[in-house]
């Protein structure tokens, strides 16, 4: 079993197969445009609802009275309230619209209410007792009245803005625009001025707490100042206390090396004179500068010694002289030792007293830098809160003098508002042309209009055209079935039953002939290698017209040199015998049960020579079991062998599960859908039912299509060419009163 279609496997998803085309979408303004011509009842009803609401709004608007006034702002005349800044002489646009707001300001709009006691105007608000502009309910009424009546804008590249109110009163129209200008330029003033006030209280509690803190650093600064012993708050008076100090660590310095060069010496005296030969002493202390009598006692004792030698010669050991030299020899010597530790001590004492002279020099020096640092540090402490003096009583002075000239300046910061034109007294009042208001309207009409006929469309779930069917289920076209008018039966008609109700019978040069045999043709040619030998006709709801497809698409092919046979396996709701007026007693459901023979149930048809029927027969408890049973295989086997092709009309896919039982043993499967009410969601369901069942989809037949509308133009009649010479007329009274009857049936399914 061929097929045209190649399928994904697992998904159902349809590839398109070689060789064929897919038809190319309309473009987006052709479809826009096809749109609002099949809607077009539904814009022309919002065009007409549009033009009737503007001839009502045309005679009803009210007399209204504009009055304007322009006024010209430009930036401050001076400098800023406190002269920090210059202001600039022009406004930006932003500045601009700033000023546009503030005259829309509720604030100021309730200050022109108040002035001219608007809340008890009755052009303004209804007559009535005597209201409080003060009551919220009555203020925001009268500043919302006014809001409304007020446009106040600015002028594009100028300075300049334009004040517009409308009003039912010409002289009030004018008061109100006047009065807002007189109210904007008194607030200009008052604002900067209480901006100014405002400033003014704010720095004069800062100047009061400056001043305090003027008045602490200063106080500070005298305490150091006393401390220090300066005099003065000029910058060179502390150099006397810094000249002092470095003079003071300098001599100290100096004293100090002085002392310990005089220890460094006395310590090398005592150490020479303690160390050296008493016989040497004496020249130790001469070298060292030390007088000493020590020459003259060694001399003496050197002299005695002598004598006494020389007495023990000639005088005898005993001799008093002698003695008495021995004697004064041993006084010299006890003097020479007494010299010797007399010098020794004083080099002690003297090393003792350059240690001290050192020590004493050295603490002097170090507690002259203690204080020096200390009045280093006392100089920084005094530089830095003179300088915090200094700044504070500038900072001081300035704003004050600042504060003191505010009120003069406060006056020049205000914004300057020169009155261009005052607002006069409207003549005429302000209205709306007639034409204008209905051209608006009309125009808000058609675009509602076509707003409303593309919502409907999209809400439009039904199938509106071939594009939209192969865009759903990815198939092809085979054909379009075109839809004809309701005619009334006519009773002296004299056709058959099979002429009544299948129009391809009557009607052979008709469209609806036409649509079939290209329906034909798609379909022979659907499979390579040899035409589709079983035909399976089905849909997705009822009352799409299948059962119409199938019996007019068997006439169709019965009419060439073949057989064809066309079987109703709509074993729940047959409808195929009486279309061709055949007794459905005997037929597929007696042949499947084995109570009648194939020949049995086979009736020919008279109006078609070569196309034989065989009805469903009498309705069986259980059909899916009778359609899926081997011998429903082996009818069709059969079958398959003495007809050339066999038409299958089989119930809607979605109400059962004939259809897709049947459908795996079909060549060609082919989906009926009707324009405008099978449903988007039904149709592509029906195909992914079928195509994961394995059968082979042919393609869409879109049935009761409006070949007038726009999108079908031309379909059937190329450069004038159709089937215009065809007694149509003849025909729909007499042979589609059957068509329907069968399609009404089919419905009631």
């Amino acid at each position: 079993m061929s097929s045209s279609t190649s399928q994904t496997a697992g998904n159902g998803t349809l590839d398109t197969p070689p060789g064929q085309t897919s038809t190319t979408a309309e473009s987006a303004v052709a479809e826009a445009f096809n749109v609002i011509r099949k809607r077009r009842w539904v814009v022309i009803a919002a065009m007409v609802l549009g033009i009737l609401f503007g001839l009502y709004r045309a005679a009803t608007q009210p007399v209204l009275y504009t009055a304007t006034g322009q006024i010209e702002v430009r930036g401050s005349q001076g400098a800023t309230a406190l002269g920090m800044a210059t202001a600039a002489s022009s406004f930006s646009s932003d500045d601009m619209q700033n000023e546009v707001l503030i005259l829309t300001s509720q604030s100021l709009l309730l200050t022109v209410a108040r002035e001219m006691n608007l809340a008890n105007n009755p052009t303004l608000l209804p007559p009535g007792p005597a209201r409080n502009i003060n009551d919220p309910h009555v203020r925001a009424a009268i500043v919302g009245r006014l809001q409304n009546a007020l446009m106040v804008q600015s002028i594009p590249r100028t300075q300049m803005i334009s004040i517009t109110c409308t009003t039912g009163a010409a002289q009030l129209s004018a008061d109100i625009v006047n009065h807002l200008i007189n109210a904007y330029q008194q607030r200009s003033f008052e604002s900067r001025f209480a901006s100014t006030q405002r400033v003014s209280q704010w720095l004069q509690s800062q100047l009061d707490d400056l001043k305090q803190q003027v008045e602490a650093s200063q106080e500070q600064l005298m305490d150091l100042q006393k401390r220090l012993g300066v005099l003065g708050l000029g910058a060179d008076a502390t150099k006397p206390l810094t000249t002092q100090a470095t003079a003071a660590v300098e001599a100290l310095s100096t004293a100090a090396i002085n002392a310990k060069v005089q220890r460094i010496l006395a310590e090398s005296r005592y150490r020479v004179l303690a160390n050296s030969d008493p016989n040497l002493m004496e020249s130790t202390a001469q070298s060292s500068g030390v007088l000493s009598g020590l020459s003259s006692l060694r001399s003496d004792a050197s002299a005695t010694r002598a004598q006494i030698a020389q007495s023990e010669v000639t005088l005898g050991k005993k001799n008093p002289q002698l003695l008495a030299l021995q004697a004064h020899l041993r006084e010299v010597e006890k003097e020479i030792q007494t010299e010797q530790l007399r010098l020794l001590t004083e080099a002690k004492q003297a090393l003792v007293a350059a240690q001290a002279n050192e020590n004493q020099t050295q603490s002097a020096l170090d507690q002259q830098k203690d204080e020096s640092y200390r009045l280093r540090d006392d100089l920084v402490e005094y530089t830095l809160r003179q300088r915090d003096y200094e700044a504070n009583r500038q900072l001081y002075e300035e704003l004050l003098s600042k504060l003191r000239g505010a009120s003069v300046q406060a006056g020049l910061d205000a914004v300057a508002i020169d009155v261009v034109d005052p607002a006069f007294k409207p003549i005429n009042p302000t209205m709306t042309p007639r034409s204008s208001i209905l051209i608006r309207a009309a125009l808000v009409g058609l675009v509602v209009g076509i707003i409303i006929a593309f919502t409907l469309e999209s809400l439009d779930t039904g199938i509106r055209g071939i594009a939209e069917v192969e865009q759903i289920t990815g198939l092809p076209s085979l054909a379009i079935i075109p839809k004809v008018r309701r005619m009334p039966l006519d009773p002296n008609s004299t056709l058959t039953v099979a002429q009544n109700n299948i129009g391809v019978l009557t009607t052979s040069k008709s469209q609806f002939s036409e649509a079939f045999r290209s329906l034909r043709t798609a379909l022979l040619l659907a499979t390579t290698g040899h035409p589709p030998k079983i035909l399976l006709i089905t849909s997705s709801t009822p009352t799409e017209g299948k059962t119409t497809v199938a019996t007019n698409l068997a006439a169709v092919m019965a009419q060439r040199e073949t057989r064809i046979l066309l079987i109703d396996a709509d074993m729940r709701r047959p409808n195929v015998h009486h279309r061709f007026g055949l007794s459905g007693r005997v037929g597929l459901s007696t042949v499947l049960s084995g109570s009648a023979t194939l020949e049995e149930a086979v009736k020919s048809v008279p109006e078609i020579p070569n196309l034989d029927v065989m009805s469903s027969g009498p309705v069986p408890p259980f059909p899916t079991e009778m359609l899926s049973s081997q011998s429903m295989r082996d009818l069709l086997a059969r079958c398959s062998e003495i007809y050339t092709h066999i038409v299958i009309d089989t119930p809607p896919v979605l109400s059962v599960t004939d259809a897709v039982i049947l459908a795996r043993q079909a060549d060609a499967i082919v989906i009926v859908a009707r324009q405008g009410k099978s449903s988007r969601n039904a149709v592509r369901r029906t195909r992914d039912i079928l195509v994961r069942s394995g059968a082979a989809v042919t393609g869409v037949v879109l049935n009761s299509v409006d070949i007038s509308a726009p999108e079908y133009h031309g379909y059937y009649g190329y450069s004038g060419y159709s089937y215009s010479n065809v007694d149509m007329d003849a025909w729909e009274a007499n042979g589609q009163q059957g068509i329907r009857r069968s399609e009404e049936s089919e419905g009631d399914a």
